[in-house]
């Protein structure tokens, strides 16, 4: 059993949220732990490589700097991998004096404390993963001259583990480079394109050797031009992002202290046809290996064969690296709202068995574009998939990602037992040509011919599900249809839906199985982008809006009319080989 105390819960909060600054800040510093031996735990250090301080100035008082100390365990063991014993860590302070003065932050590292040129904190249990060592306030000393520059050393000390020593660096004075921000049309229709005139100051105390500028855009942007000074990198269209295109573009020359710049040539931004709400963010670091390397993020990129990116005006002449004064005035970000749509086409499928026996069906939806849909900002689900189950049948196992609900869509506690009707929430993106794809497993419970369950995707509020950018409500409903009648050679799917065509003018015939991906209006791939997969592992960036209130079902109409229509339906075995093909 390991002891608890106030401190060491605060403690182990904070390290959960410092986790993945602490990798980040690991590898630039060249942090690395040695290896581990059996009984003896190894706990790195992590921080900032460098850290810049304002100059000392001529009057007033002088403008502080953070400078946060991190603590790592490696232990993948969240119950037992806790090191449960009193700990001391030292920081020498003697290699910045005449630098920088050096205070604790109070709040933050209450067990810390200054003498001399040493601190000390005192503290007990290192639990997996990282967590706050120390935070110090800095400023540049009295005295001090630009350029000034001394290191804190760190090292730790307990019976029974071992600490890997750490050293971070403070310089006076550096570069400052500030992003301007950019008056763009933020209001769009596919197609618009709008000068990108990139500008940017140096309004530190010191040149910048060269700097590096960042453009990332989400999915329905682009920037035609590829500079060979620049490197780019597109998010694998299978994982559930938003469809980030990153460029790294390094740009040669002295960037003086007081000076601002902006590109030689403008760069183009162009919504394209699936443009639908986007984002631009442009930033601007000095050039340096660890800068690349923490912007790349292990990433794959690809080199531009175009021309060279320039930055003007260029002034020739060689200038003295640093760490820029102030990072948080580095980037800028711009929302786009692109007047677009998106058409989400519910799909169901056509199963039988007999009493008792168990099958397993295929349903949800496709977004047909030509609009992805992406929540960039909120991380709000996209669309929700709201299936009924047919009569006669029971859902054995279903996707994680769906909830039980009761018929009329109300919270039901136990999600063990069969319910009536299911909820399956998207993630937050949902890219053209991508979707939702779900696997219920059913027990066929009683017999009955032409059972049908709606398979409808809806916004997420059940009391508002109409999707605001869909401008074909009639194909957002399909059916699983259960021991349906007739053979069928699969040229024709049945079923009707509620409310004719809803004014679209598409046939009022949803269908029982996933739209032939090389027959999709958005000339994309139908694999599922959205977090699903036919598995029935349907993914999720987190659980969506609760959805409450009642609607009609659909169902039960529909099934005795889509009979009386004499539709004829796909056998199963048909059906899986086709779309597998």
């Amino acid at each position: 059993m390991t002891r608890s105390t106030p401190r060491t819960v605060l403690h182990r909060a904070a390290g959960s949220f410092a986790a993945a600054g602490l990798l980040a800040a690991a590898s630039l510093a060249g942090a690395a732990a040695p290896a581990q031996a059996a009984d003896t735990p190894v706990f790195t250090f992590g921080g900032p490589a460098e850290t810049a301080l304002h100059p000392y100035p001529e009057s007033g008082k002088p403008k502080s700097s953070k400078v946060g100390i991190t603590l790592y365990n490696p232990s993948e063991d969240e119950e037992n991998g806790g090191f449960d014993g009193d700990f001391t860590l030292t920081f020498d302070l003697s290699g910045v004096a005449g630098v920088a003065d050096v205070k604790i932050d109070g709040e933050a590292s209450p067990d810390c404390r200054i003498t001399g040129t040493k601190a000390v904190c005192e503290d007990w249990g290192i639990w997996p993963g990282s967590q706050s060592a120390a935070d110090f306030v800095v400023t540049a000393a009295k005295g001090s001259e630009n350029g000034a520059t001394g290191t804190i050393k760190v090292t730790g000390q307990a019976d029974g583990a071992t600490f890997t020593p750490f050293t971070t660096r403070l310089t006076v004075g550096g570069p400052d480079l500030v992003m301007e921000r950019l008056p763009f049309k933020t209001e769009l229709t596919p197609g618009d394109k709008q000068q990108a005139p990139i500008t940017f100051a140096n309004r530190g105390s010191r040149d910048a050797d060269g700097v590096l500028l960042t453009l990332r855009y989400s999915r329905g942007l682009d920037i035609p031009q590829r500079y060979s000074n620049c490197e780019y990198t597109v998010d694998d269209p299978d994982l559930p992002d938003f469809g980030w295109t990153t460029a790294l573009c390094s740009v040669e020359g002295a960037f003086e202290a007081g000076a601002t710049y902006t590109l030689a040539t403008p760069l183009t931004l162009e919504a394209t046809e699936r443009a639908h709400y986007d984002t631009f963010l442009y930033g601007i670091h000095e050039n340096s290996a660890g800068q690349r390397t923490a912007q790349r993020a292990g990433a794959p990129f690809e080199r531009g064969t175009g021309g060279v990116l320039k930055a003007v005006p260029v002034k020739k002449g060689a200038a003295a690296r640093s760490t820029d004064l102030d990072p948080y005035d580095n980037q800028q970000e711009a929302d786009f709202r692109t007047e677009n749509t998106a058409d989400f086409v519910a799909y169901g499928d056509q199963v039988a068995g007999s009493e008792g026996s168990f099958v397993t069906a295929d349903l949800g939806f496709r977004n047909e574009g030509p609009a992805w849909i992406g929540h960039i900002r909120s991380g709000e689900d996209v669309a929700t998939v709201d299936f009924t189950v047919p009569q006669g049948a029971s859902v054995a196992t279903k996707p994680e990602s769906c909830r039980a609900v009761t018929a009329d869509g109300q919270y039901r506690e136990n999600q063990n037992t069969p319910a009536p009707r299911y909820f399956c929430n998207t993630s937050m993106t949902v890219r053209d040509g991508g979707g939702l794809d779900l696997r219920f497993e059913l027990r066929v419970d009683k017999a009955m011919v032409g059972a049908s369950g709606a398979v409808t995707v809806r916004n997420t509020f059940l009391k508002n599900p109409k999707l605001p950018f869909d401008p074909k409500p009639a194909n957002n409903t399909a059916y699983l249809i259960l021991n349906g009648e007739g053979g069928g050679d699969g040229s024709d799917s049945g079923g009707a839906t509620e409310g004719g065509d809803g004014g679209s003018g598409e046939p009022s015939t949803p269908p029982t199985s996933a739209p032939d991906p090389e027959e999709s209006p958005s000339g994309t791939s139908g694999s599922s982008t959205s977090g699903g997969s036919s598995s029935g592992t349907a993914g999720g960036s987190g659980g969506g809006l609760a959805s409450t209130g009642s609607v009609a079902l659909i169902a039960s109409g529909t099934a005795a009319a889509a009979l009386a229509a004499g539709l004829v339906l796909f056998t199963a075995a048909r059906r899986r080989a086709a779309r597998h093909t």
